[in-house]
C-alpha cells in the first residue's frame, strides 16, 4: 500500500508539474480539462492492459521484451481477419489469441529451453515482428470500420453517461481480475513463490514449469488485448506500430514497484506507472518537446525506476 501511495504522488506531481508548464507556455488549463484528461486515460489503456500481462510475468521472475512485436501481430491479425468479412467480435477475439498464442510460445521456449526469459523474448521480438511484417506484405491493412474502433474513440455527446470510452472500463474490469488472482487464487501464490525462490518454490511442490506457461500464455492474452486496443486507435494493422513500446510497458511496472528480481508485483501500481508514462508524454507533445527529447526523458524514467528497484533490494537485502 505504502508502495502505492508513493506512486499515486509521483502521478500527481508529474501531472502537477505539467499543468503548470503548460499554463505557463499556452496561458490556458487546457492540461487539467476534462476533454485532456479522457484523452490521457485512452492512451494509458494500450500500456496499462500490457502492463497488467507483464505484471505477472515479473512477478514470476521473468520478462517479455517482445511485447511491443506482439501487440503489432494482433493488429495486423485483427485487420487481416475483418477484411476477410469475420464479425468484429471474432476478428477481436483472433487478436487477442495472437497474443495469447505468441505467449504460450515465450512459456515454452523458456521452460523446455531453458535459456534466460531475456535471450528468448529479445529472439520472439525479432521473429514475431517479421511473422507480423510476412503477414501484411510488409504493408498496413486497411480495415473497415466497425464497433472495435469505437473502444477507445473519444465519447459522443449521447454516450456521455458512461464517463470513460468501452476500453477503458474494460482495462479496469481486467486489473480486477488480475490483482484477484494475483492475490488471492493459489496460483497467484504459486506465481509468487516461483518469481521468489524457484528453488524453493519446486521443493515445496510446486510446478514451476507449468506455472511459467500458464504466466507467459495470460500475459501474452493481456498484451493482444493490447493490441486490440492499439488497432481501435489506428484502425489499420500496422506491422511496425508499438516499436519501442515493450519498454514503457516494463519501465510503468517497475514505476508501479513490482521488482525486476521477480517475488512482487502490484496491479494498481502497475497502472499509475503507466499513467505516469502517459502523463509525461502528453505533457512533452503539449509544450512542443521533440521526439528526441521524450525518448531522453522515458530512457531517464527507466534507468532511473531500475536503479531504485536495485537500492530497495540492497537495503532489504
Amino acid at each position: 500500500m505504502r508502495r502505492n501511495l508513493v506512486t499515486l504522488m509521483a502521478l500527481l506531481g508529474a501531472f502537477l508539474l505539467f499543468a503548470i508548464l503548460v499554463h505557463s507556455e499556452t496561458g490556458d488549463f487546457g492540461f487539467v480539462s476534462g476533454p485532456n484528461l479522457e484523452l490521457i486515460l485512452r492512451q494509458t489503456a494500450i500500456v496499462g492492459t500490457a502492463a497488467l500481462g507483464m505484471t505477472l510475468i515479473i512477478a514470476a521472475g521473468g520478462i517479455d521484451l517482445s511485447a511491443g512485436a506482439v501487440i503489432a501481430l494482433s493488429t495486423v491479425v485483427l485487420a487481416a481477419a475483418l477484411s476477410a468479412g469475420l464479425s468484429p467480435l471474432a476478428a477481436a477475439i483472433l487478436g487477442v489469441l495472437a497474443g495469447a498464442a505468441a505467449g504460450a510460445l515465450n512459456g515454452i521456449l523458456v521452460t523446455v529451453l531453458g535459456v534466460v526469459p531475456f535471450i528468448v523474448t529479445l529472439g520472439t521480438m525479432l521473429a514475431l515482428r517479421g511473422v507480423a511484417k510476412g503477414l501484411a506484405h510488409e504493408q498496413k491493412i486497411d480495415a473497415p470500420m466497425t464497433w472495435v474502433n469505437s473502444a477507445l474513440a473519444a465519447l459522443k455527446p449521447e454516450d456521455r453517461w458512461m464517463l470513460f470510452p468501452p476500453g477503458v472500463w474494460l482495462t479496469v474490469v481486467l486489473a480486477v481480475l488480475v490483482g484477484v488472482t494475483l492475490n488471492y487464487t493459489r496460483f497467484g501464490r504459486h506465481l509468487l513463490a516461483v518469481g521468489s525462490n524457484e528453488a524453493a518454490a519446486r521443493l515445496a511442490g510446486v510446478q514451476v514449469g507449468r506455472v511459467k506457461r500458464r504466466v507467459y500464455l495470460l500475459g501474452g492474452a493481456l498484451v493482444g488485448v493490447a493490441g486490440v486496443f492499439q488497432f481501435a486507435r489506428l484502425s489499420v494493422g500496422d506491422p511496425t506500430v508499438a516499436t519501442g513500446l515493450e519498454l514503457d510497458i516494463i519501465a510503468a511496472v517497475v514505476i508501479g514497484g513490482a521488482s525486476l528480481a521477480g517475488g512482487e508485483g502490484w496491479v494498481l501500481g502497475s497502472l499509475l506507472g503507466a499513467l505516469i508514462m502517459t502523463v509525461i508524454r502528453a505533457g512533452g507533445s503539449q509544450l512542443g518537446w521533440s521526439n528526441w527529447v521524450q525518448e531522453i526523458v522515458t530512457g531517464a524514467i527507466i534507468v532511473t525506476a531500475v536503479a531504485i528497484d536495485r537500492i530497495r533490494h540492497r537495503r532489504h537485502g
